[in-house]
């Protein structure tokens, strides 16, 4: 979002910007700002640059918070490039192989890349009927990704004209069927039609409802890869904050927004001029762009005096999009002798009815979850002490608006038929409602003398340990599900450049009961 003036003019004056969020796309706005010369503040609410991709650090291991997957370097090489510098100079990208693994609930696994040959092989092995139908697929999402992202990715679609104007070439795409839909038409296996069309829940979608021009997700992993950031997502978080430094930025920490100042200007439409901080000190500027979800931006940081089209009113009528509970963990041994990836996806036994539980939901949380498990230290050694093992394990939930007590909910999520073995996740946790997933990271204590009991630290202290879900889809973004994403015009570039993935359950190899958590997780205190 951005206020206070229009970007033609920000080509040819140099101005005061506020930059509220040290997200990544905040980060990225802050630096492509700072190097067009502005004067940039990045006012950010935590002790240190991130946003959601926050790092968790404790006896050793490092967790990050937030995004887990690059999908398009170039991005960040042109941000460098814009200071002069090499990215590459800064912080090290390794490509992921496979992209994903992927395992139903009978333990089966599915493997899959850039490379279309190791692919089809994969699809043989399931269905070799399905290999015609998956090349059909692919050029078809081709076709999708020319349109969505050549053509249109920095279009903005402000009025109902301008959607009016592209509908012809989306009605030929097939836009009107949702992603399950339009993949099932290619792919009759439905272990495989899960493996591709799950591809919207990375940002918040459900497959069966999600318009299948998200197909096309699938298509730019292949077109620039699946990317891990050595040393983590933060060390890709802090190379952001010495490229600000070098380029004359100013970060303010701890300081989170009160609200943004709006006045009626001189041709009586209201224009923001600065930001008023928490501690009650104010930065004037002739632009402010916020980076906190749009929804909070309008509700809580602009006076409702100047936003009468973006009322209170459209934002709690607004249809959000799932939510999470995360859980970061350590272990006392390598599990390199398991078939683990560094992107794990494990299906539950139900895939639509789940996800119908998940996004259309009564109040009722279900029996059964999905797991996302990322395993960095597969790739990464660094980021755990030696010889131990680094886990983030996800699942999707309904959100807020369900209207699930969490409180209650919570203490049963690692008691559900998860397909992970007890002794590798607690078997009680502390769920608390309203809380953002990493204010209160899930971080867990295990006494290495009894493998098999894993318990939360806390257990007395509601507010020691939080497993929170929050109304915000994948990575924690309080958001509708189709918000649009920009790219750095003239370029072909992913709608998302990083972002975590979704789901699944763990297949019964992949972590053994004897693996008991190693170090004495305390609870992370908010600063």
């Amino acid at each position: 979002m951005c206020q206070g003036s229009r970007i033609g003019t920000l080509r040819l004056m140099k101005r005061r910007i506020v930059v509220i969020g040290s997200g990544f796309g905040g980060l990225a706005t802050a630096a492509r700002l700072a190097a067009g010369g502005h004067q940039v503040t990045l006012v950010e609410a935590l002790d240190k640059l991130g946003g959601r991709a926050y790092v968790f650090e404790q006896d050793g291991f490092k967790f990050d918070g937030g995004p887990t997957i690059i999908t398009a370097p170039w991005l960040f090489d042109d941000i460098w490039g814009k200071a002069g510098l090499r990215r590459e100079d800064d912080v090290e990208f390794v490509k992921c192989d496979p992209f994903y693994r992927i395992f139903d609930h009978r333990g089966r696994r599915f493997d899959y890349n850039d490379d279309e040959m190791f692919t089809l092989g994969e699809i043989e092995r399931f269905n070799p009927a399905d290999k015609r139908g998956y090349l059909n697929f692919l050029a078809t999402t081709k076709a999708i990704f020319d349109k969505g992202f050549t053509e249109l990715a920095d279009v903005p679609f402000l009025t109902v004209w301008d959607m009016l104007k592209v509908a012809p070439d989306l009605i030929r795409l097939r836009s009107d069927q949702s992603v399950y839909r339009y993949v099932s038409k290619y792919i009759s296996d439905d272990f495989l039609r899960q493996c591709f069309s799950f591809h919207p829940l990375l940002v918040g979608g459900n497959p069966f409802d999600t318009s299948s021009i998200y197909a096309m997700i699938h298509y730019l992993e292949r077109e620039w890869g699946v990317w891990y950031a050595m040393g983590g997502t933060g060390k890709l978080v802090q190379a952001f904050g010495r490229l600000l430094e070098r380029l004359g930025a100013q970060i303010e920490l701890n300081a989170k927004v009160d609200h943004i100042v709006v006045k009626d200007g001189p041709d009586g439409s209201p224009r923001a001029t600065g930001v008023v901080l928490a501690d009650g000190r104010s930065i004037e500027a002739d632009v402010v762009v916020s980076n906190a979800d749009v929804g909070t931006t309008y509700t809580k940081l602009i006076d409702p005096r100047f936003r009468k089209r973006n009322s209170d009113g459209r934002y709690a009528k607004t249809r959000f999009a799932m939510s999470l509970v995360v859980l970061y963990f350590g272990t006392n041994r390598r599990y390199t002798d398991t078939e683990l990836a560094h992107h794990n996806i494990i299906l539950g036994p139900r895939y639509e009815g789940l996800l119908k539980d998940i996004f259309h939901n009564d109040g009722r949380l279900a029996d059964d979850f999905s797991l996302y498990l990322h395993m960095p230290t597969i790739t990464d050694p660094s980021i755990a002490p030696d010889g131990h093992e680094n886990f983030y394990c996800l699942s999707p939930v309904p959100n807020l608006k369900s209207g699930i007590d969490w409180a209650d909910a919570g203490q049963a999520v690692p008691g559900r038929d998860h397909g992970v073995p007890r002794g590798a996740l607690p078997a009680r946790p502390v769920a608390a409602p309203g809380d953002r997933a990493h204010d209160r990271p899930a971080l867990l204590r295990g006494d290495a003398r009894q493998p098999p009991r894993v318990r939360l630290l806390g257990r007395a202290d509601p507010d020691a340990v939080r497993l929170v879900p929050a109304a915000q889809p994948l990575r924690g973004h309080p958001q509708p599900v189709h918000r649009r994403r920009r790219h750095p015009p003239g370029r072909r570039a992913p709608r998302r450049a990083l972002v975590s993935e979704d789901r699944r359950r763990p297949h019964r190899s992949g972590l053994k009961r004897e693996g008991a958590l190693a170090r004495t997780l305390r609870p992370w205190t908010p600063p």
